[in-house]
Parts: C-alpha cells; structure tokens; sequence
C-alpha cells in the first residue's frame, strides 16, 4: 500500500532518518511530563473557530452534491491527479491532498491555541458496488479490528439513514491515546452509481489507563488536547472495474507546546493524515473480504 500526493513527495534520506531518529530520542523525555503539563483544553474562541470553519467547509461541500458534477472533492482540487484518474491502476495506493481553505473559512483557519487539520483522501475498491461498500462500513457493530485505529464499536441507533455510533479510538504516534467517541452519521443514496455520507464527532473523550480495570474518561483539565474535534465527508462513486470511495477529514487539536514545536509539530500534524490513510485502506480491505465471503463464486470469476 502506498500514498499518493498531489504536491511533490518529500525524499527521505539516511541522513534524515538520522536526524528524525535523534529527533524521537529527545521528544520522549518532553512527552513524559506530567499530566497538569501537557494537559489543555479548547478555549471559547477555538471552539468558535471550529464552528465556523466547518460552517464554511459545509457550505462548500453541500453547493458540491447539489451540482452534481464533477461528484469527487479530487476532480475539483486536484484535477487528473486523483484515484478516479488513475482508475483500476491505482491498485491499493491511497491519494492523499491538504485541503485548501473553504471560502468564507480564511479568518478562522488558523485559531489562537488550536490546530485545524482539513485533509482529503481516496482508495480504489476493485470488483464492487457502491451497495457492496455502503453495507460494510455500515456495520458499525463490527468495525473494531477491521480497522487499525478502531478498538471497540457500536451502533447506538438507527432511524432510516442515520446511525448513531459509538468509537473506541486508538491513535498512536510516538505515544499513545485512547479516545470515547460518538457520531452522528447521515447517509445520501443518489442511484446504485453514486452516494455520500456526513459524521458529525457528537463526544471526544480522552481515556485514562486505557484497557485496565481502573479505565475512566479524563476530565477537559485532564486531556491532553490531542484531539478535541472529528468531522469526516465520504462520497462513495461507481467507476469502471469498482468505486472510489473519498473522504474529507476535519479536525481540531491543540497547539504546540513552546519550545517544542521544532519537534511536536510533525508528530501532531501527521496523526490527522495517517489516521485517513488507514481508514481508507481498512474500507477497501473489508469491502472486498466481505463480498468475496457472500459471494464466494461470484468473486472467484472476477
């Protein structure tokens, strides 16, 4: 599996592994600080920031399906660059793009101690419909293990096409943090060729002694900040040998604590991406293995 950008990828050379590997050394010691350190929790004006990015980033994306056409976010900000383009020859490489600011988003993309992470990723699915992955990553009962991050899942309600779902998150970089969270996710069905879903992050809470019998919730003066926010945007389209399933992911973080941004930035920037990554690839996986495991001789003359 591989990841596609759109600007020009970065060399990573012995040297540079070096110096990231003398880079790690010297983190550990700074994120071994105490818990009255590095906690934080978002102040009124990061919230308000949030809101009315997402309120912009919304907007955006509504006038997009009420269009039409071109359906994919990829075709728009990355034209001929993305996994449609590419098609069946995409194989399993996932295309990722930092998301430009949405119009009206400018004055609010960058808050006073708060990170805004807006990323954009696709997967080619071979050999399914838009129906075959709308059943799987409508299983919420089963995500845990088919997905990297997912530790524990359910669907809390239904009513039509929208799901209410619990998330037991796993996000690891460097050091490790364990998440509660619930959504609300609303699903739009265009035709067997085209659909589109929104989740709404309702609950992001921060796990103290993670998978022990002590395990509790942290309180807001506890959490570390690492995320405070999660929105994510699908569009799930049929194209020839498969569909491309796209998503747009929003979140909100803290900012970097002085005198470590040199260090703590990339760390803290990446987490949004690669947490994308995996889902996308989780999606293709599982969509596959569950269609190969209904229709066993369907998928064997594929």
């Amino acid at each position: 599996m591989a990841l596609l950008t759109a600007p020009r990828p970065a060399v990573t050379t012995p040297r540079r592994r070096r110096a990231r590997l003398a880079s790690v050394l010297i983190l550990l010691p700074a994120l071994a600080r105490p818990v009255s350190t590095l906690a934080k929790s978002p102040d009124p004006a990061a919230l308000a920031a949030w809101d009315a990015y997402v309120k912009a980033a919304e907007r955006r994306i509504d006038a997009e399906l009420a269009r039409g056409a071109p359906f994919l976010v990829e075709d728009i900000v990355a034209p001929g660059q993305g996994t449609r383009a590419r098609g069946a020859a995409a194989g399993d490489a996932v295309f990722g793009f930092r998301m430009p600011i949405p119009p009206g988003g400018g004055s609010t993309a960058h808050p006073d101690d708060a990170l805004l992470h807006h990323w954009l990723g696709s997967v080619f699915v071979p050999g399914v419909s838009v129906a075959d992955v709308l059943a799987f990553v409508q299983d919420y009962d089963h995500h845990a293990g088919k997905f990297p991050d997912a530790v524990g899942s359910k669907l809390l309600s239904r009513q039509g096409d929208r799901f209410d779902v619990f998330l037991k998150l796993r996000r690891t970089k460097v050091i490790t943090a364990y998440y509660n969270t619930e959504h609300r996710v609303d699903y739009e069905v265009y035709g067997p060729e085209r659909a589109s879903s929104r989740s709404i992050g309702t609950k992001v809470a921060e796990l103290k002694d993670a998978g022990t019998s002590a395990e509790r919730e942290k309180t807001p003066q506890e959490d570390r900040g690492f995320m405070w926010r999660l929105n994510s945007y699908w569009r799930f389209l049929a194209v020839p040998g498969g569909v491309v399933v796209e998503c747009e992911s929003v979140s909100l973080s803290r900012d970097i604590p002085t005198g470590l941004g040199w260090l703590v930035g990339p760390f803290v920037n990446s987490i949004p991406r690669e947490s994308l990554e995996q889902t996308l690839v989780g999606i293709r996986n599982g969509t596959i293995a569950r269609t190969r495991a209904a229709s066993p001789a369907t998928s064997s003359a594929r």
